[in-house]
């Protein structure tokens, strides 16, 4: 027996309760649908969860995913969910040495702090001019664009109207990054810190032609319409939680410990099948949402799979008793780590990196980023780490794709994380180390994942974070009229790879959810 015997039929099933299959849930269970969610795990939330990660400590982290910037506060509102975030003081800090001393960028804190931390940094107000410039410019776009993103997709030339700026649509829209990264920035320290948005999971050089690190920096700067990346309070299992609960609240089942294994459809009546651990069932329905991705939806119909997919990033957690002191004393640790922490990440850096891995060699300088969760939400640690001063690191590293590891993933995994943590000592006054708390069993609590890890733990597609390349976001050849649409009416993709996925957004769980309601797929 299972847990859905005496109940067989409903309205959707949906495929998975990541975040984006709970947002569905939700969105239909609460216009009336029976709706039914089977979650292969013991638990819902996918990639956005909370776990305790290091035995006997009561720090609940962030395990995988990490901030928020692209969940649109319409979701928040229209499901009543009970969850915050907090806005970040300083973006960025990001430390160099220039001239045989420890210097570095601290971006925030105020315009006067910022303008005056390029001036040290560049030894003129140049650069910080170009900075506001770029950034004003990115931000009236991202004004125009985020709103789209959960209305039907808009075509091309209708969303170029809506932009209405073309020198925005053309950096943006049509030619490499790099370029004008290049024709606005002289400084290479400003430069690689501008370039890095375009690079979080996504292998690509600064003038790559297929314009992949374009689509990733248009996600990374328009999110909220502004483009600023928010601390989740409780963690990012705080937003799933709030989620599952309003999607019961509102009617849907959860079935977690339910692997969906087929899914056979004639485009009017779906029958899905799972298995569980004490045997297997079916149910059928109106309606399939998949919240996997697409290789997973293809295996569940039966279709050709896409292009194989490769993420190309570390993750590492840590605990630390302490933050490290700085060689750049000029900056309080608790500023630096509050934003992002850019590691070997100026721009001839980044493109030595990428041209290294290109080759197949792990990067000789990896370059990374650090945030401290605990900084902005110390919530996540219980009252006594609070007391005693104890702080998280979250650590993201770039340009490793998945095929660096494919020889020996432990071993390369060691190394790569021994390279990473040594960039980072170099602007430290101390080793990392010796501020790296312990478990109850005397082990350093720091934990590293590489793409072929997430793979195995998440089913990410060759470990990337939105389980094939971005989409521009607006209509294409065979992306349908919300961007969830397969090529069986009644079955709809609800994960990261839809189009306008990626990124914590419940986007695509909000799309399908309309393209159902709409009568889309029945």
């Amino acid at each position: 027996m299972t847990a859905l015997e005496g109940h067989r039929t409903y309205d959707a099933v949906i495929v998975g309760g990541g975040h984006n299959g709970l947002v569905a849930a939700a969105y239909l269970a609460r216009a009336g649908r029976s709706v039914l969610v089977l979650e292969r795990l013991d638990r819902t939330g996918g990639a956005a969860v909370s776990t305790r990660p290091f035995a006997g400590v009561d720090a609940r982290l962030s395990r995988y995913s990490y901030l928020v910037s692209l969940l649109p506060k319409k979701i928040v509102r229209d499901l009543g969910l009970d969850f915050r975030v907090r806005t970040r003081t300083v973006s960025s800090y990001t430390p160099v040495e220039r001239d045989g001393r420890p210097t570095g960028l601290l971006v925030g804190g105020g315009e006067r702090r910022t303008r005056e931390a390029f001036a040290r940094l560049t030894g003129s107000g140049g650069e910080y001019e170009a900075w506001q410039r770029f950034y004003g410019m990115t931000g009236r776009a991202a004004e125009r664009v985020f709103p789209t993103l959960t209305e039907p997709l808009p075509s091309r030339a209708e969303l170029r109207r809506r932009v209405d700026d073309e020198e925005a649509w053309r950096v943006l829209f049509e030619e490499p990054i790099g370029v004008a990264i290049e024709d606005r920035f002289a400084d290479d320290l400003v430069r690689g810190v501008v370039l890095t948005d375009a690079l979080i999971g996504t292998f690509a050089d600064a003038h790559e032609p297929s314009l992949a690190q374009n689509r990733c920096f248009l996600y990374h700067v328009i999110g909220g319409g502004t483009g600023a990346w928010d601390v989740p309070v409780g963690g990012m299992g705080a937003l799933t939680d709030a989620l599952a609960a309003a999607a019961r609240h509102a009617g849907a089942v959860v079935a977690t410990g339910h692997e969906a294994v087929r899914i056979d459809t004639d485009g009017r009546t779906a029958e899905v099948a799972y298995r569980t651990p004490d045997g297997e069932g079916a149910v059928t329905a109106r309606h399939v949402l998949v919240n996997a991705s697409p290789q997973a939806l293809a295996e569940l119909t039966d279709d050709t799979p896409p292009a194989p997919a490769e993420g190309a990033q570390l993750k590492v957690n840590m605990l630390l008793k302490r933050l490290p002191r700085l060689k750049d004393r000029s900056v309080d640790p608790r500023e630096a780590f509050a934003g992002t922490f850019h590691i070997g990440e100026g721009y001839a850096d980044l493109a030595t990196a990428h041209a290294q891995a290109a080759a197949g060699e792990l990067p000789s300088a990896p370059p990374s980023e650090i945030y401290c969760h605990s900084l902005t939400d110390p919530t996540i640690l219980g009252p006594d780490l609070v007391q005693q001063g104890y702080q998280t690191l979250t650590l993201f590293g770039l340009h490793t794709p998945a095929r660096l590891f494919d020889r020996d993933n432990d071993a390369v995994r060691d190394e790569l994380l021994k390279s990473t943590l040594a960039q980072l000592d170099t602007h430290l006054a101390e080793p990392l180390a010796d501020c790296l708390a312990t478990d109850a069993e005397g082990r350093p609590c720091i934990e590293a994942k590489t793409p072929l890890d997430l793979e195995r733990d998440l089913r990410l597609p060759g470990g990337n974070i939105f389980h094939r390349e971005l989409s521009w976001p607006y209509t294409q050849e065979d992306t349908g009229r919300w961007g969830v649409e397969t090529r069986h009416p009644n079955v709809l993709l609800c994960g990261a790879g839809a189009v306008r996925g990626g990124g914590v957004s419940g986007v695509p769980g909000h799309n399908a959810a309309m393209a159902v309601l709409e009568g889309g797929g029945a």
